[in-house]
């Protein structure tokens, strides 16, 4: 019951904010709600607070007590919905496939069932001495994500 009039809320509150996309929502026997957003632009504070007030002002504590936490997908998060992809197109991300396959790239195209990365290496010269760098690319649909990642470097 709870976790349906949470649910409602959310989607009310994510149809006003539609730069706004919910990643996760748990609600736990103990009425604790744990919310997980994301954002087109990234998620500020506001924005969590936005979400928070939306639930928590429509929710009558003296009918159902409850905590309630509200937080953005955080920067190690993985990737789970393909919108999430698209805001981080040009990015550096690392993929790995249901066959545990590991491809670090940047993340090149979106389509509506794949991703493209493009990465550099360095291979052995077809004729003579030496390495050459060359340009590869890779075409990874979404079924075949096991988890991806933003790699993140400073």
């Amino acid at each position: 019951m709870l976790r349906q009039q949470v649910q409602e809320l959310l989607d009310e509150a994510l149809n006003e904010r539609s730069d706004l996309f919910l990643i996760d929502l748990e609600v736990k026997a103990d009425n604790s709600i744990h919310v997980i957003i994301d954002g087109d632009k990234g998620v500020l504070v506001e924005d969590c607070m936005f979400i928070s007030r939306a639930i928590e002002h429509n929710l009558d504590r003296e009918e159902q007590d409850f905590s309630l936490t509200v937080t953005s997908a955080g920067a190690a998060s993985p990737l789970v919905l393909p919108r999430q992809y698209k805001k981080n197109m040009g990015r550096d991300i690392e993929i790995i496939t249901s066959d545990s396959k590991k491809v670090s790239g940047k993340l090149e195209n979106i389509s509506e069932d794949s991703v493209v990365l493009k990465w550099k290496t360095r291979e052995p010269k077809p004729v003579g001495k030496g390495k050459t760098t060359v340009i590869k690319e890779e075409t990874i649909s979404f079924d075949n994500i096991k988890e991806a990642k933003v790699i993140i470097k400073f």
